[in-house]
């Protein structure tokens, strides 16, 4: 079993602690993250964008001149899309880019991502994560005192506004909990900051 040292908030270690073989020590599959990081992106797709095509552009019901006789190559709308003010061709329309994968190909990929984590050393473990206040000083005190990277990503139990308000308006930090986290976010961030509780949760629910 992987070992890792456990800090406390002011960035001191106070122990170790072991980690799950079976969810933060499996053979990583890179494969299988791209898959996931690449469904996590299409489901973000709001699919909104659309343009007119030839179809939907207001006028160009009238032939502009008449097909023979005049010297001019043939048209029979100004509304075609080589006409200014006409329509877009395969012009993009609203549609739903998401799909979904397989949940052991989800599992795997996330015990990949958090192995990936403790292999590259960017895994930091503290006991527990109580803030006095939801103040954004006193959480970048804490990411000081454990020298986390600007790309942070902390993990926690459950909901606490606390920390989430404190960590709220730092650029590049993100909170998120043990039923949230995903591939995407997990390899995106340069320090993996998670309480052991979490651990355990984790833990518990993917061994």
């Amino acid at each position: 079993m992987p070992k890792v040292a456990l800090y406390d908030i002011k960035g001191s270690q106070v122990g170790e602690v072991e980690l799950n073989d079976s969810v933060f020590g499996v053979e990583i599959n890179t494969h299988v993250m791209y898959e996931a990081v690449k469904n996590y992106l299409a489901n973000q797709r709001q699919g909104t964008q659309s343009a007119k095509t030839r179809a939907d552009v207001r006028g160009g019901g009238r032939k502009p001149w008449r097909q023979k006789g005049t010297g001019r190559a043939r048209q029979g709308s100004t509304r075609s899309p080589q006409w200014k003010g006409g329509g877009v061709v395969f012009a993009p329309k609203p549609r739903d880019y998401s799909y979904s994968i397989p949940k052991k190909v989800k599992r795997l990929a996330l015990k990949s991502a958090l192995s990936s984590k403790v292999q590259d050393q960017e895994i930091i473990v503290i006991d527990s994560l109580a803030l006095e206040q939801a103040k954004t000083k006193e959480m970048v005190k804490v990411l000081q005192n454990l020298k986390a990277n600007k790309k942070t990503l902390i993990v926690i139990p459950e909901r606490d506004e606390t920390v989430v308000r404190a960590a709220a308006n730092i650029p590049g930090v993100k909170t998120a909990y043990v039923n949230t986290i995903n591939v995407y976010d997990i390899l995106n961030c340069d320090s993996f900051l998670i309480t052991k509780e979490a651990v355990n949760k984790v833990e518990e629910v993917y061994a």
